[in-house]
Protein backbone atom coordinates (compact mmCIF):
# COMPACT_ATOMS: atom_id res chain seq x y z
CA UNK A 1 0.00 0.00 0.00
CA UNK A 2 2.87 2.42 0.56
CA UNK A 3 4.27 1.45 -2.74
CA UNK A 4 1.08 2.23 -4.39
CA UNK A 5 0.52 5.63 -2.65
CA UNK A 6 4.12 6.90 -3.49
CA UNK A 7 3.56 5.54 -6.73
CA UNK A 8 0.63 7.29 -7.19
CA UNK A 9 1.65 10.93 -5.59
CA UNK A 10 5.22 10.45 -8.31
CA UNK A 11 2.66 10.22 -11.43
CA UNK A 12 1.25 13.46 -10.10
CA UNK A 13 4.43 15.43 -10.39
CA UNK A 14 3.60 17.64 -13.87
CA UNK A 15 3.93 21.23 -14.32
CA UNK A 16 0.36 21.94 -14.57
CA UNK A 17 -0.21 20.06 -11.55
CA UNK A 18 0.73 22.81 -8.22
CA UNK A 19 0.33 20.54 -5.05
CA UNK A 20 -1.20 17.21 -4.82
CA UNK A 21 -1.93 14.36 -2.25
CA UNK A 22 -3.11 11.03 -1.85
CA UNK A 23 -4.45 8.69 0.45
CA UNK A 24 -5.54 5.06 1.22
CA UNK A 25 -7.85 3.59 4.20
CA UNK A 26 -8.45 0.12 5.05
CA UNK A 27 -11.34 0.08 7.31
CA UNK A 28 -12.77 -2.78 9.50
CA UNK A 29 -15.87 -2.17 11.12
CA UNK A 30 -18.36 -4.55 13.10
CA UNK A 31 -21.61 -3.67 15.35
CA UNK A 32 -23.32 -5.77 17.61
CA UNK A 33 -27.07 -5.10 19.21
CA UNK A 34 -29.19 -6.08 21.60
CA UNK A 35 -32.78 -4.91 22.21
CA UNK A 36 -34.56 -6.34 25.54
CA UNK A 37 -32.25 -8.80 26.28
CA UNK A 38 -31.62 -10.67 22.91
CA UNK A 39 -29.50 -10.15 20.31
CA UNK A 40 -30.91 -8.37 17.02
CA UNK A 41 -28.29 -7.10 14.94
CA UNK A 42 -24.46 -8.72 14.05
CA UNK A 43 -22.73 -6.80 11.31
CA UNK A 44 -19.58 -6.43 10.01
CA UNK A 45 -17.72 -4.43 7.39
CA UNK A 46 -14.14 -5.53 6.76
CA UNK A 47 -10.83 -5.00 4.43
CA UNK A 48 -12.92 -1.90 2.72
CA UNK A 49 -10.28 -0.25 0.68
CA UNK A 50 -10.39 3.15 -0.73
CA UNK A 51 -8.04 5.88 -2.70
CA UNK A 52 -8.31 9.74 -3.16
CA UNK A 53 -6.22 11.65 -4.95
CA UNK A 54 -6.46 15.57 -5.19
CA UNK A 55 -4.66 17.98 -7.21
CA UNK A 56 -4.86 21.79 -7.21
CA UNK A 57 -4.54 22.72 -10.81
CA UNK A 58 -4.92 26.82 -12.22
CA UNK A 59 -5.88 27.62 -8.81
CA UNK A 60 -8.50 25.19 -8.48
CA UNK A 61 -9.27 21.44 -6.80
CA UNK A 62 -9.94 18.34 -8.59
CA UNK A 63 -10.90 15.31 -6.45
CA UNK A 64 -11.56 11.59 -7.29
CA UNK A 65 -11.92 8.86 -5.64
CA UNK A 66 -12.49 4.68 -5.60
CA UNK A 67 -12.72 1.67 -3.55
CA UNK A 68 -10.99 0.14 -6.72
CA UNK A 69 -7.37 -0.19 -6.57
CA UNK A 70 -6.55 -1.47 -9.77
CA UNK A 71 -3.65 -0.33 -11.53
CA UNK A 72 -6.83 1.08 -14.32
CA UNK A 73 -8.50 2.38 -11.85
CA UNK A 74 -6.02 4.52 -10.46
CA UNK A 75 -4.55 5.87 -13.62
CA UNK A 76 -8.50 6.83 -14.60
CA UNK A 77 -8.65 8.81 -11.29
CA UNK A 78 -5.02 10.80 -11.90
CA UNK A 79 -7.12 12.05 -14.93
CA UNK A 80 -10.35 12.36 -13.60
CA UNK A 81 -9.29 14.60 -10.85
CA UNK A 82 -6.77 16.76 -12.98
CA UNK A 83 -9.94 17.07 -15.77
CA UNK A 84 -11.83 17.82 -12.45
CA UNK A 85 -9.79 20.67 -11.78
CA UNK A 86 -9.40 22.62 -15.03
CA UNK A 87 -12.91 22.34 -15.73
CA UNK A 88 -13.96 24.31 -12.42
CA UNK A 89 -11.17 26.58 -12.53
CA UNK A 90 -12.92 28.05 -15.80
CA UNK A 91 -15.52 28.95 -12.85
CA UNK A 92 -13.39 30.19 -10.20
CA UNK A 93 -13.85 33.53 -8.39
CA UNK A 94 -10.44 33.55 -6.60
CA UNK A 95 -8.18 31.38 -6.98
CA UNK A 96 -7.11 28.56 -4.26
CA UNK A 97 -3.63 29.34 -2.64
CA UNK A 98 -1.29 28.67 0.39
CA UNK A 99 2.72 28.56 1.57
CA UNK A 100 4.42 25.30 1.26
CA UNK A 101 5.31 23.77 4.16
CA UNK A 102 8.42 21.29 4.86
CA UNK A 103 8.21 17.39 4.39
CA UNK A 104 7.78 15.45 7.10
CA UNK A 105 7.66 11.60 8.08
CA UNK A 106 5.57 10.12 10.67
CA UNK A 107 3.85 6.78 11.69
CA UNK A 108 1.83 5.88 14.45
CA UNK A 109 0.52 2.14 15.20
CA UNK A 110 -2.01 1.98 17.95
CA UNK A 111 -2.69 -1.33 20.00
CA UNK A 112 -5.31 -1.85 21.70
CA UNK A 113 -5.85 -3.55 25.07
CA UNK A 114 -7.91 -5.61 23.95
CA UNK A 115 -8.36 -6.02 19.64
CA UNK A 116 -12.24 -6.87 19.05
CA UNK A 117 -11.49 -7.82 15.94
CA UNK A 118 -9.44 -10.62 17.27
CA UNK A 119 -12.08 -11.74 20.21
CA UNK A 120 -14.18 -14.89 19.66
CA UNK A 121 -17.48 -13.82 18.48
CA UNK A 122 -18.88 -16.24 20.86
CA UNK A 123 -16.99 -13.99 23.91
CA UNK A 124 -18.15 -10.69 22.78
CA UNK A 125 -21.61 -11.63 22.48
CA UNK A 126 -21.69 -13.44 25.80
CA UNK A 127 -20.23 -10.38 27.41
CA UNK A 128 -22.63 -8.06 26.18
CA UNK A 129 -25.90 -10.67 26.48
CA UNK A 130 -25.01 -10.47 30.38
CA UNK A 131 -25.40 -6.72 30.25
CA UNK A 132 -28.45 -7.06 27.79
CA UNK A 133 -30.02 -9.60 30.83
CA UNK A 134 -29.58 -7.34 33.34
CA UNK A 135 -31.12 -4.08 32.24
CA UNK A 136 -33.93 -6.21 30.30
CA UNK A 137 -37.84 -5.09 30.80
CA UNK A 138 -38.40 -5.18 34.31
CA UNK A 139 -40.75 -3.38 36.89
CA UNK A 140 -41.50 -0.21 34.88
CA UNK A 141 -38.85 -0.41 32.57
CA UNK A 142 -40.07 -1.58 29.05
CA UNK A 143 -37.34 -1.17 27.05
CA UNK A 144 -33.73 -1.27 26.88
CA UNK A 145 -30.70 -1.86 24.42
CA UNK A 146 -26.91 -2.64 24.07
CA UNK A 147 -24.46 -1.66 21.93
CA UNK A 148 -21.58 -2.19 20.50
CA UNK A 149 -19.51 -0.86 17.85
CA UNK A 150 -15.97 -1.15 16.49
CA UNK A 151 -13.47 0.43 14.16
CA UNK A 152 -10.01 -0.09 13.01
CA UNK A 153 -8.52 2.18 10.72
CA UNK A 154 -5.52 2.50 8.26
CA UNK A 155 -4.26 5.51 6.57
CA UNK A 156 -1.27 5.86 4.33
CA UNK A 157 -0.82 9.53 2.86
CA UNK A 158 1.29 11.09 0.70
CA UNK A 159 1.63 14.93 -0.72
CA UNK A 160 4.13 16.39 -3.39
CA UNK A 161 5.77 18.54 -1.07
CA UNK A 162 7.31 14.90 0.34
CA UNK A 163 5.23 14.43 3.29
CA UNK A 164 4.36 10.96 4.17
CA UNK A 165 2.21 9.40 6.93
CA UNK A 166 0.89 5.60 7.66
CA UNK A 167 -1.03 5.50 10.95
CA UNK A 168 -3.45 3.09 12.41
CA UNK A 169 -6.02 3.16 15.07
CA UNK A 170 -9.12 1.20 16.93
CA UNK A 171 -11.74 3.45 17.98
CA UNK A 172 -14.58 1.72 19.89
CA UNK A 173 -18.37 2.96 20.57
CA UNK A 174 -20.16 1.40 23.65
CA UNK A 175 -23.63 2.21 25.36
CA UNK A 176 -26.22 0.76 27.32
CA UNK A 177 -30.07 2.51 27.59
CA UNK A 178 -32.82 1.61 29.57
CA UNK A 179 -36.49 3.37 29.26
CA UNK A 180 -38.82 4.13 32.17
CA UNK A 181 -42.87 3.97 31.60
CA UNK A 182 -45.83 4.45 33.95
CA UNK A 183 -48.86 4.71 31.46
CA UNK A 184 -48.65 8.60 30.66
CA UNK A 185 -44.59 9.54 30.40
CA UNK A 186 -41.26 8.07 29.18
CA UNK A 187 -37.86 8.60 30.96
CA UNK A 188 -34.34 7.35 29.67
CA UNK A 189 -31.19 6.81 30.96
CA UNK A 190 -28.37 5.72 28.97
CA UNK A 191 -24.73 4.70 30.09
CA UNK A 192 -22.02 6.31 29.53
CA UNK A 193 -24.04 9.28 27.83
CA UNK A 194 -24.22 9.61 23.91
CA UNK A 195 -20.29 10.65 23.77
CA UNK A 196 -19.10 7.76 25.05
CA UNK A 197 -16.93 6.50 22.38
CA UNK A 198 -13.34 6.41 22.58
CA UNK A 199 -9.83 5.59 21.66
CA UNK A 200 -9.35 1.81 22.40
CA UNK A 201 -11.03 -1.73 21.81
CA UNK A 202 -13.23 -3.97 24.06
CA UNK A 203 -11.88 -2.81 27.38
CA UNK A 204 -13.68 0.28 27.05
CA UNK A 205 -16.72 -1.63 28.65
CA UNK A 206 -14.62 -2.68 31.49
CA UNK A 207 -12.84 1.04 32.45
CA UNK A 208 -16.15 2.69 31.99
CA UNK A 209 -17.58 0.14 34.43
CA UNK A 210 -20.60 -1.01 32.14
CA UNK A 211 -21.36 -4.02 35.09
CA UNK A 212 -20.95 -1.73 37.79
CA UNK A 213 -23.62 0.95 36.61
CA UNK A 214 -26.64 -1.24 35.27
CA UNK A 215 -28.59 -0.86 38.22
CA UNK A 216 -28.21 2.63 38.73
CA UNK A 217 -29.42 3.36 35.49
CA UNK A 218 -32.46 1.50 36.51
CA UNK A 219 -33.22 3.37 39.42
CA UNK A 220 -32.81 6.67 38.02
CA UNK A 221 -34.73 5.67 34.71
CA UNK A 222 -37.93 4.62 37.32
CA UNK A 223 -37.20 7.21 39.84
CA UNK A 224 -37.46 9.82 37.14
CA UNK A 225 -41.24 9.08 36.55
CA UNK A 226 -41.77 10.31 39.53
CA UNK A 227 -39.39 13.37 40.01
CA UNK A 228 -40.07 17.16 39.87
CA UNK A 229 -39.58 19.81 36.91
CA UNK A 230 -37.52 22.88 37.32
CA UNK A 231 -39.96 25.64 38.09
CA UNK A 232 -37.65 28.54 38.23
CA UNK A 233 -37.06 30.71 35.63
CA UNK A 234 -33.17 31.13 35.84
CA UNK A 235 -31.12 29.22 38.10
CA UNK A 236 -27.32 28.30 38.41
CA UNK A 237 -26.40 25.34 36.58
CA UNK A 238 -23.24 22.88 36.91
CA UNK A 239 -22.79 21.03 33.86
CA UNK A 240 -21.45 17.11 34.04
CA UNK A 241 -18.55 15.77 31.50
CA UNK A 242 -21.48 13.99 29.56
CA UNK A 243 -23.36 16.96 28.36
CA UNK A 244 -21.16 19.52 28.05
CA UNK A 245 -18.71 17.66 25.67
CA UNK A 246 -21.82 18.15 23.21
CA UNK A 247 -22.42 21.90 24.54
CA UNK A 248 -18.51 22.58 23.70
CA UNK A 249 -18.97 20.67 20.19
CA UNK A 250 -22.00 22.59 18.83
CA UNK A 251 -21.16 26.03 20.31
CA UNK A 252 -17.85 26.53 20.34
CA UNK A 253 -16.43 23.65 18.24
CA UNK A 254 -18.68 23.91 15.13
CA UNK A 255 -18.63 27.70 15.24
CA UNK A 256 -15.24 27.91 15.26
CA UNK A 257 -14.67 26.17 11.67
CA UNK A 258 -13.72 28.72 9.30
CA UNK A 259 -14.86 27.07 5.98
CA UNK A 260 -18.09 28.82 7.34
CA UNK A 261 -16.95 32.10 7.54
CA UNK A 262 -16.52 31.85 3.90
CA UNK A 263 -19.66 29.73 3.01
CA UNK A 264 -17.76 27.03 2.51
CA UNK A 265 -19.85 24.94 4.43
CA UNK A 266 -23.23 26.20 4.58
CA UNK A 267 -26.78 23.76 3.58
CA UNK A 268 -26.10 21.10 6.22
CA UNK A 269 -26.56 23.49 9.61
CA UNK A 270 -23.32 25.01 8.34
CA UNK A 271 -23.00 28.93 9.21
CA UNK A 272 -21.51 30.39 12.07
CA UNK A 273 -22.25 33.81 13.58
CA UNK A 274 -18.06 34.76 13.71
CA UNK A 275 -16.39 37.18 11.18
CA UNK A 276 -12.90 37.88 10.70
CA UNK A 277 -12.42 40.84 12.42
CA UNK A 278 -13.81 39.36 15.74
CA UNK A 279 -10.70 37.05 15.92
CA UNK A 280 -8.40 38.77 18.65
CA UNK A 281 -10.95 40.85 19.84
CA UNK A 282 -14.00 39.06 20.42
CA UNK A 283 -15.05 38.19 24.40
CA UNK A 284 -16.46 34.87 23.33
CA UNK A 285 -16.38 33.38 27.24
CA UNK A 286 -15.43 34.74 30.63
CA UNK A 287 -11.70 34.77 31.23
CA UNK A 288 -11.94 31.40 33.10
CA UNK A 289 -12.94 30.10 29.54
CA UNK A 290 -9.71 28.82 27.64
CA UNK A 291 -10.60 26.29 24.65
CA UNK A 292 -7.95 24.64 22.49
CA UNK A 293 -7.49 22.28 19.43
CA UNK A 294 -5.26 19.45 19.82
CA UNK A 295 -4.63 16.95 17.42
CA UNK A 296 -1.33 15.85 19.04
CA UNK A 297 -2.86 13.91 22.30
CA UNK A 298 -3.13 10.40 20.80
CA UNK A 299 -5.63 9.13 23.82
CA UNK A 300 -8.22 10.95 21.80
CA UNK A 301 -9.66 10.08 18.70
CA UNK A 302 -8.75 13.40 17.21
CA UNK A 303 -4.92 12.65 16.84
CA UNK A 304 -3.24 12.34 13.85
CA UNK A 305 0.54 13.17 13.27
CA UNK A 306 -0.14 14.68 9.63
CA UNK A 307 -4.01 15.82 8.75
CA UNK A 308 -5.34 15.01 5.59
CA UNK A 309 -3.25 17.59 3.73
CA UNK A 310 0.08 17.59 5.10
CA UNK A 311 -0.05 19.48 7.94
CA UNK A 312 1.85 18.49 11.04
CA UNK A 313 -0.71 17.63 14.14
CA UNK A 314 -0.82 21.07 16.46
CA UNK A 315 -2.24 21.89 19.78
CA UNK A 316 -3.24 25.49 19.48
CA UNK A 317 -5.94 27.49 21.55
CA UNK A 318 -9.39 28.67 20.18
CA UNK A 319 -10.41 30.92 22.92
CA UNK A 320 -7.43 32.31 25.15
CA UNK A 321 -8.84 33.94 28.76
CA UNK A 322 -12.57 34.11 27.11
CA UNK A 323 -10.96 35.86 23.64
CA UNK A 324 -11.50 34.27 20.46
CA UNK A 325 -7.70 34.17 19.17
CA UNK A 326 -7.71 31.45 16.32
CA UNK A 327 -10.10 29.38 14.26
CA UNK A 328 -9.81 25.63 12.79
CA UNK A 329 -8.45 26.14 9.26
CA UNK A 330 -7.18 24.65 5.98
CA UNK A 331 -4.32 25.77 4.76
CA UNK A 332 -6.06 27.87 2.16
CA UNK A 333 -8.32 29.59 4.77
CA UNK A 334 -5.77 30.32 6.76
CA UNK A 335 -3.94 32.04 4.35
CA UNK A 336 -7.57 33.85 3.70
CA UNK A 337 -7.32 34.90 7.52
CA UNK A 338 -3.51 35.29 7.54
CA UNK A 339 -3.28 32.43 10.47
CA UNK A 340 -0.86 29.10 10.75
CA UNK A 341 -2.89 26.23 9.15
CA UNK A 342 -4.37 24.46 12.12
CA UNK A 343 -4.13 20.46 11.53
CA UNK A 344 -7.83 20.38 11.21
CA UNK A 345 -8.55 19.06 7.57
CA UNK A 346 -9.48 15.65 7.95
CA UNK A 347 -11.96 12.36 4.79
CA UNK A 348 -13.88 9.84 6.87
CA UNK A 349 -12.60 7.48 4.41
CA UNK A 350 -9.49 7.56 1.20
CA UNK A 351 -12.58 8.25 -1.38
CA UNK A 352 -14.06 11.14 0.64
CA UNK A 353 -12.75 14.95 0.18
CA UNK A 354 -11.65 16.36 3.28
CA UNK A 355 -13.26 18.59 5.07
CA UNK A 356 -12.28 20.98 8.16
CA UNK A 357 -12.97 19.20 10.85
CA UNK A 358 -13.11 19.34 14.92
CA UNK A 359 -9.84 16.55 16.08
CA UNK A 360 -9.53 16.75 20.09
CA UNK A 361 -11.28 20.13 20.99
CA UNK A 362 -11.00 20.55 24.48
CA UNK A 363 -11.71 23.10 27.24
CA UNK A 364 -9.11 23.48 29.64
CA UNK A 365 -8.99 22.44 33.15
CA UNK A 366 -9.41 25.00 35.92
CA UNK A 367 -9.50 23.88 39.70
CA UNK A 368 -10.92 21.94 42.25
CA UNK A 369 -12.99 19.04 41.95
CA UNK A 370 -16.86 18.32 41.22
CA UNK A 371 -17.56 17.60 45.34
CA UNK A 372 -15.95 20.86 45.62
CA UNK A 373 -17.87 22.80 43.44
CA UNK A 374 -21.10 21.53 43.91
CA UNK A 375 -20.21 22.30 48.18
CA UNK A 376 -19.75 26.17 47.41
CA UNK A 377 -23.31 26.31 45.32
CA UNK A 378 -25.76 27.81 46.99
CA UNK A 379 -28.99 26.90 45.11
CA UNK A 380 -28.71 25.36 41.08
CA UNK A 381 -28.51 22.05 39.48
CA UNK A 382 -26.13 19.70 38.52
CA UNK A 383 -27.02 18.65 34.49
CA UNK A 384 -26.23 15.45 32.94
CA UNK A 385 -26.31 12.90 29.88
CA UNK A 386 -27.81 14.83 26.56
CA UNK A 387 -31.50 13.92 26.15
CA UNK A 388 -32.49 16.13 23.00
CA UNK A 389 -30.96 19.37 21.59
CA UNK A 390 -31.14 22.24 19.31
CA UNK A 391 -28.82 25.13 17.52
CA UNK A 392 -29.45 27.54 14.87
CA UNK A 393 -27.50 27.31 11.57
CA UNK A 394 -24.77 30.38 12.84
CA UNK A 395 -24.41 28.71 15.82
CA UNK A 396 -25.52 31.09 18.47
CA UNK A 397 -29.25 30.13 19.63
CA UNK A 398 -29.40 26.77 21.57
CA UNK A 399 -31.74 24.60 23.60
CA UNK A 400 -30.37 21.58 25.56
CA UNK A 401 -32.49 18.69 27.46
CA UNK A 402 -30.65 16.54 29.11
CA UNK A 403 -32.08 13.01 31.11
CA UNK A 404 -31.71 13.80 34.99
CA UNK A 405 -30.63 16.89 37.04
CA UNK A 406 -29.51 16.80 40.68
CA UNK A 407 -31.25 19.88 42.57
CA UNK A 408 -28.39 21.69 44.93
CA UNK A 409 -29.27 23.40 48.31
CA UNK A 410 -26.74 24.97 50.39
CA UNK A 411 -24.25 22.41 48.88
CA UNK A 412 -25.54 19.54 48.82
CA UNK A 413 -28.03 17.36 46.01
CA UNK A 414 -31.31 17.14 47.72
CA UNK A 415 -33.00 15.25 44.86
CA UNK A 416 -33.36 15.10 41.33
CA UNK A 417 -35.17 16.37 38.73
CA UNK A 418 -36.99 15.22 35.16
CA UNK A 419 -35.85 16.48 31.79
CA UNK A 420 -34.32 19.51 33.19
CA UNK A 421 -33.54 22.37 29.79
CA UNK A 422 -31.74 24.89 29.14
CA UNK A 423 -31.45 27.88 26.37
CA UNK A 424 -29.73 30.93 25.62
CA UNK A 425 -27.24 32.66 23.30
CA UNK A 426 -23.78 31.55 22.68
CA UNK A 427 -22.08 34.46 23.95
CA UNK A 428 -23.99 35.20 26.91
CA UNK A 429 -24.10 31.48 28.03
CA UNK A 430 -20.01 31.22 27.72
CA UNK A 431 -19.65 34.53 29.43
CA UNK A 432 -21.29 33.31 32.51
CA UNK A 433 -19.05 30.20 33.33
CA UNK A 434 -18.00 31.38 36.45
CA UNK A 435 -15.86 28.18 37.40
CA UNK A 436 -13.98 25.04 35.71
CA UNK A 437 -13.40 21.90 37.56
CA UNK A 438 -9.34 20.46 37.50
CA UNK A 439 -7.73 18.18 35.74
CA UNK A 440 -8.98 15.46 38.47
CA UNK A 441 -12.17 16.06 36.66
CA UNK A 442 -10.88 16.53 33.04
CA UNK A 443 -11.46 13.40 30.54
CA UNK A 444 -12.53 12.89 26.75
CA UNK A 445 -15.54 12.59 25.56
CA UNK A 446 -16.17 11.09 22.62
CA UNK A 447 -18.73 11.01 19.11
CA UNK A 448 -18.80 8.74 16.15
CA UNK A 449 -21.00 10.53 14.49
CA UNK A 450 -20.46 13.98 13.96
CA UNK A 451 -22.06 15.12 10.23
CA UNK A 452 -20.64 17.72 7.45
CA UNK A 453 -20.62 18.34 4.45
CA UNK A 454 -22.51 16.99 1.20
CA UNK A 455 -22.22 14.42 0.30
CA UNK A 456 -21.91 13.59 3.97
CA UNK A 457 -19.04 12.55 5.96
CA UNK A 458 -19.27 11.17 9.82
CA UNK A 459 -16.29 11.79 11.21
CA UNK A 460 -14.74 9.77 15.35
CA UNK A 461 -13.60 12.73 17.51
CA UNK A 462 -12.97 14.25 21.36
CA UNK A 463 -13.50 16.66 23.86
CA UNK A 464 -11.92 17.28 26.57
CA UNK A 465 -13.81 18.93 29.38
CA UNK A 466 -14.35 19.35 33.31
CA UNK A 467 -17.74 20.01 34.74
CA UNK A 468 -18.02 23.81 34.72
CA UNK A 469 -20.24 26.30 36.58
CA UNK A 470 -22.94 28.53 34.55
CA UNK A 471 -24.82 31.71 36.77
CA UNK A 472 -27.95 32.70 36.02
CA UNK A 473 -28.93 30.34 32.97
CA UNK A 474 -32.59 30.29 31.58
CA UNK A 475 -34.47 26.85 33.07
CA UNK A 476 -37.71 27.71 32.18
CA UNK A 477 -39.67 26.19 29.24
CA UNK A 478 -43.10 27.21 30.54
CA UNK A 479 -45.32 27.94 27.58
Amino acid sequence: MEHLVKQTIAKLSLPEVSFADVRLTRTDWESIYFMNGFLRGFGSNMDATAIGIRVLVNGCWGFAGSRDLSPASVERLIKQAISNARQGSGFLRNKVEFPALPASEAEYIHKPEIDPFAMPKEEKTEFLGKLAEAIKPQGKIVHSTVMAQFMRQEKYYANSEGTYSHTVFYNTLPLMEVMAADGGQVQSRTWPGHMSAGRGGFELFHQQKFVENTQRIIKEATDLLDAPVIEEEKADIIIGNGHLALQLHESVGHATEADRIFGMEISYAGKTFIKPPMIGSFQYGSPIVNIFSDSTDPAGLGFHPVDDEGVPGKKLDIIKDGILVNQQTSRHIAHLLGLEPSANMKASFADDFPLVRMTNFCLAPGKGSLDELIAETEHGYLLDFTKTWSIDDNRNNFQFTTEIGYRIENGKITGIVKEPTYFGITKDFWNACDRVCGPEEWGYHSTFHCGKGEPGQVMQLSHGVAPARFKNINVSVKI
